[in-house]
């Protein structure tokens, strides 16, 4: 901003603490600027509207939450109204408080605001409240899709299963998959679904029907594969672990359900290859040093086995996978 470029000693000659202030915020000086506020009126909208600024930025959202409250009491003309209502939205999303966040993203949407933070931040405060038809709607804003679409039901599920509503998220595929049966990544969600419900018959199901409708899909093959290690069926796992590899090869993930296959199996030497790989690409994955450490043993390099499986044993302390 223009501000930006203008000597500070000017700077603390604008007229009123609240001139000030804005003017210190625009050039990056936060602690100048609180000190400015200091001076003013905080029932003053604009003053208390800065101050939330302050806060927000410090991440300090209940204090922002306070102070923007009473910069939204200005009327909706005024100059700060809209940047205030859109802030006071986000403040009360990112302290945790997504169902009082509701109203003022609600607010900020029909008052024009800019950028898709507003319509991610309300469609997960809608999930959060168990409201899917308007979660789909905010998500479907925010995609540029019509909410009524196959794509809207499909992005909703997918906002769904990462806040682990898994039971809203299957019925959005279900109807994603009424609208159009080809709609790729439907059947793979629902599978994903299924393994983590451990249902592995209808894990198999959803993943071949992505494949028949996306088979340059890597991830289908490689969660697919992964239903068939789970139901210890080595020999149909291979395969599809490989095609997964072939069409991304930069993902770990195979490396190592293909490492377990092998060593499943008794053929060591290509265990000890496919998890190789896969710690030299995820050098903090607990369970392909354990599987290389598992083959190590197994192959009689034990002393380098047994490193392997002392490592894996202190990621798991630290947390890694």
């Amino acid at each position: 901003m223009f501000a930006a470029l203008v000597p500070l000693a000017l700077l603390l000659q604008t007229e009123t603490p609240v001139e000030r202030a804005r003017a210190l915020i625009d050039a990056g000086k936060l602690s100048e600027a609180r000190q400015a506020l200091a001076t003013a009126d905080p029932a003053q909208p604009e003053a208390a509207y800065l101050t939330g600024v302050l806060h927000y930025r410090a991440r300090e959202y209940s204090a922002a939450i306070e102070s923007l409250k009473r910069a939204v009491e200005a009327p909706p003309a005024s100059a700060t109204y809209k940047e205030a209502v859109q802030m006071l939205g986000l403040s009360y999303y990112l302290s945790g408080r997504l169902k009082e966040a509701i109203p003022w993203l609600q607010k900020s949407a029909q008052t024009g605001a800019r950028g898709p933070d507003v319509f991610y931040m309300l469609g997960n405060s809608y999930i959060q409240s168990v409201e899917p038809d308007k979660a789909r709607a905010a998500f479907a804003r925010m995609f540029d899709v019509a909410p009524d679409s196959a794509a809207a039901h499909l992005l909703a599920a997918q906002m769904m299963v990462r806040q682990e509503f898994e039971d809203l998220a299957t019925k959005e595929l279900h109807r994603a998959l009424e609208l159009d049966p080809r709609i790729p990544e439907a059947h793979f969600l629902l599978g994903e679904l299924a393994i983590f419900r451990a249902h592995l018959e209808e894990a198999v199901a959803e993943l071949r029907a992505e494949i028949a409708i996306n088979p340059n899909f890597g991830a289908a093959y490689y969660r697919l594969g992964d239903a068939y290690t789970r139901r210890e069926d080595w020999d149909t796992a291979i395969p599809l672990l490989q095609k997964s590899i072939w069409l991304n090869p930069n993902f770990s993930g195979p490396y190592i359900l293909l490492g377990k296959a092998y060593l499943k199996k008794g053929d060591l030497v290509n265990a000890e290859a496919m998890l190789r790989r896969a710690v030299k690409m995820d050098a903090l994955n607990s369970s392909a040093h354990y599987l290389l450490g598992q083959t190590l043993v197994q192959s009689g390099h034990a002393e380098e086995g047994r490193e392997m499986m002392r490592r894996s044993q202190d990621m798991r302390k630290d947390g890694d996978p």
